[in-house]
Formats: C-alpha cells, sequence, structure tokens
C-alpha cells in the first residue's frame, strides 16, 4: 500500500502522524512511505531521517493526497484539505464528528474511508488512541490553568500549591477519565486541594482508593457544581462521551458563581466543550474572557509537545496502521474488534 504522511497544516499543530520508526517498519513489510517535506520538523524528525527510514520526501502536499492509498494524519481535516479526500482513499486520523457538522459534509462528500482514531474502541470500552493524547491534555491542563491563574496573565493571582501559612488553591476537575486523573494528579502533586466529580459511583470508588490524600470524589450533579463554584479556583473539563457531543456541566449563567480571575480549562473542546461558554481557541490566541472568568479552550492542547505527544500517539496507532496496510480496511475492520468496535466506516463513508 502507498501511505502519505502530510504537513499538519492547523494553527500551531507541530505533530506528525508516523514516526521515521513507524515508516521502517512499513517498508520492510513491502509498503511505500511518501512524507511531505518538513512534516517531522516540529516533532524533531528530519526529512533525512525519514529518508535513512525507507521513506520519500515529496515537496509537493498535492502529490502526497493525490498518490496515497492510505493518508495518516493528527489533526482533523481544515479547509483546504477537504477537497483533498477522495473516494476510496483510507483516511486515518482523529475526526471528533461530533463538534463539526461542515467537516462531518465535507467528508461524506469526498465517500473517502474516514476511520477515526477516538473511536477506535476495546472490549473494555477503553479508546486506546485517545487514550495518549487525553494523558497528555490532562497533564497540560493544569499546566496552563496554573500559569494563567497568575496575575499577570489576567488570574486571580493564586499559586496552585500555595506555602506555609498560605492555603493552596482549589481544583475541580469534571469527568473522572484519564483526562480528569491526570488532571487530578498533577494538581494534587502541585499540592492544590483537589475534587474529582463523576456520575459513576465505581469508578469513584476507584478512585477514591488510589488518590493522594489532598483528592476529593463527589458526585457529579448541578448542586454539587453549583455549591463548589464560589470557592474554586482553576476548573477543568474533562468529560467524554465517545462519538457524542459532551454535555454542558457549566452553564453561562454558572459563570458568575466564579470568582473574578478564575480560570477554566476546557478540555472537551474537541467534542463541543462541556462548559456553554466555552468556544475553541488556539495556541495563537489561547484564551478569552466571559464574565471576568478566563477561558483556556485549545483545542489540540498536545500539539504543543509535539515531541511526547507524537512519540506517544504514533506508539498507539502504529499497529492499527499496520494492520490497515497489510490487509486493506475492509479485511482489517472485519478481523479487528477494536477497529469494527468503533463504528468507524458506516456513518461516513459509503465507499466500497
Amino acid at each position: 500500500m502507498l501511505i502519505g504522511v502530510p504537513k499538519e497544516i492547523k494553527s500551531h499543530e507541530y505533530r506528525v502522524a508516523l514516526l521515521p520508526a513507524g515508516a521502517l517498519e512499513l517498508t520492510r513489510r513491502g509498503h511505500k512511505v511518501i512524507v511531505e517535506a518538513g512534516a517531522g520538523l516540529g516533532s524533531g524528525f528530519s526529512d533525512d531521517y525519514y529518508v535513512e527510514c525507507g521513506a520519500e520526501i515529496v515537496p509537493d502536499v498535492e502529490k502526497v493526497w493525490a498518490d496515497a492509498e492510505m493518508i495518516l494524519k493528527v489533526k482533523e481535516p481544515v479547509g483546504p484539505e477537504y477537497k483533498r479526500m477522495r473516494e476510496g482513499q483510507i483516511v486515518f486520523t482523529y475526526f471528533h464528528f461530533a463538534a463539526s457538522e461542515e467537516l462531518t459534509r465535507a467528508t461524506m462528500d469526498s465517500r473517502c474511508v474516514a476511520i477515526a482514531y477516538e473511536t477506535v474502541e476495546k472490549a473494555d470500552r477503553s479508546l486506546p488512541l485517545l487514550i495518549p493524547m487525553s494523558e497528555v491534555a490532562g497533564r497540560m491542563s493544569v499546566q496552563q490553568g496554573a500559569k494563567y491563574l497568575e496575575k499577570a496573565q489576567g488570574g486571580r493571582g493564586v499559586l496552585l500549591g500555595g506555602i506555609p501559612g498560605v492555603k493552596p488553591g482549589n481544583v475541580l476537575v469534571l469527568g473522572g477519565g484519564i483526562v480528569g486523573v491526570n488532571a487530578a494528579k498533577m494538581a494534587a502533586g502541585m499540592g492544590a486541594n483537589v475534587t474529582i466529580m463523576d456520575i459513576s459511583l465505581p469508578r469513584l470508588r476507584y478512585l477514591d482508593d488510589f488518590m493522594p490524600r489532598n483528592v476529593t470524589t463527589i458526585y457529579s450533579s448541578e448542586a454539587n457544581i453549583r455549591a463548589m463554584l464560589p470557592d474554586l479556583d482553576l476548573v477543568i473539563g474533562g468529560v467524554l462521551i465517545p462519538g457524542a457531543k459532551a454535555p454542558k456541566l457549566i452553564t453561562r449563567d454558572m459563570l458568575k458563581l466564579l470568582r473574578p480571575g478564575s480560570v477554566i480549562v476546557d478540555v472537551a473542546i474537541d467534542q463541543g466543550g462541556c462548559i456553554e461558554t466555552a468556544k475553541p481557541t488556539t495556541h495563537d490566541k489561547p484564551v478569552y474572557v466571559v464574565d471576568d472568568v478566563i477561558h483556556y479552550c485549545v483545542a489540540n492542547m498536545p500539539g504543543a509537545v509535539p515531541f511526547t505527544s507524537t512519540t506517544g500517539l504514533t506508539n498507539a496507532t502504529l499497529p492499527y496502521t499496520m494492520q490497515i496496510a497489510e490487509k486493506g480496511w475492509k479485511k482489517a475492520i472485519s478481523e479487528n474488534h477494536e477497529l469494527e468496535e468503533g463504528d468507524v466506516i458506516k456513518i461516513v463513508s459509503t465507499a466500497s
């Protein structure tokens, strides 16, 4: 199979969908890999390194899309890429269709075979291609939240960990999944008072068993959220409903309960966000203010740490990439329960 790796063009997206080591694995199995010139530079991988590993460097992005039977990407296709997708071509990437009707329609119109990373699902309902980026985003959410709590950034001027004689900051994490767990661990490690909310009592019991003593678990309800908001410094939104929009857990009228200069980081923004006032932002302009509350809603947070993110993502995607390349998408889907469970083809593709 001829596999193409274009350079990501979303604002400040430095990740790449295939490492040189992955190109080596594919070419050794008889596949051809073409990589757009400079695609790996943002993650620290030179064109020469790809060539050493058997890939061909192509300067023209249109040729990469036109020639490749399978396109490997990181982020969902954006405007200029809509017209490059074609009937029967496999596009393997994050799509997050629930957040964009325009992307969904463009993908359907192209009649490509769209396989979405975020809906590949194991028997235990875990999402193996979403987990590594959720880990990164969860940890980064606290890092970014702590930064924007600084007075020079418009925040309350709170140090999350406090100091002896001064109480630490208060952090609420909405959702006890991968994002929430990693956010809570980071915030707790900084010394903050942390609360995780979730609607699953078994999950809360599990979290209560292994989280540090400065992490409290509370059942998620509107009443409980409203009761907590006046004392919070940082809110992390980490709710995920696979393949669907995130529920709005904090509404516009609830913002007035937060103190001026507090910070919201909505990691669920790829799926529409779990904060009513959340809208996607970029690394160019990551924050905006509503009712004196700072909102950080960057839709590709892991793109800011591309070496870590690229390596973590491609460790997870390469086995699936090789299966699709070796068997073709139909056979790979039929033989791999995880791809089949993801239900990633039939909604968006009419390719035969």
